[in-house]
């Protein structure tokens, strides 16, 4: 029944592709489990998560991160600017010029991205 309520939330784990994950329904509550590969794909999880009502007493996670190193690897769509990838990861616009430095392989111009780069995301932590 749980499983049922929660499948867009496996889902997306799948999407994320979330490895030696494990689901389980027990004693009135579904246990799910997993390695994400970046904190941005654990923080996405958590996002939807949250999103249900009655998660708390539905539902336990357990989710890892397998790589620390950068907070996660965010793919540009159209519309998208370094400022408004920062504002929207970070909260605040003004790291976009971290971004385009952890990206220095890939752009050579902060003002210049293309729909379909994947960019990496420094980590949340850094303070600009």
């Amino acid at each position: 029944m749980l499983k049922e309520k929660y499948d867009e939330l496996l889902k997306l784990g799948e999407s994320l592709n979330v490895q030696d994950g494990y689901v389980e329904e027990r004693d009135g509550k579904l246990r799910v489990g997993g390695t994400t590969p970046y904190q941005l794909d654990k923080d996405l999880m958590w996002d939807k998560i949250k999103s249900y009502d009655n998660w708390e007493t539905e539902l336990e996670a357990d989710i890892k991160v397998a790589n620390t190193d950068i907070y996660g690897v965010y793919t540009v769509a159209s519309g998208d600017t370094l400022w408004k990838i920062s504002q929207n990861h970070f909260g605040k616009g003004n790291r976009y010029n971290e971004i385009f430095e952890a990206n220095r392989d890939v752009l050579k111009n902060p003002d210049v991205i293309r729909v379909g780069q994947q960019l990496k995301l420094p980590l949340k932590d850094v303070v600009a």
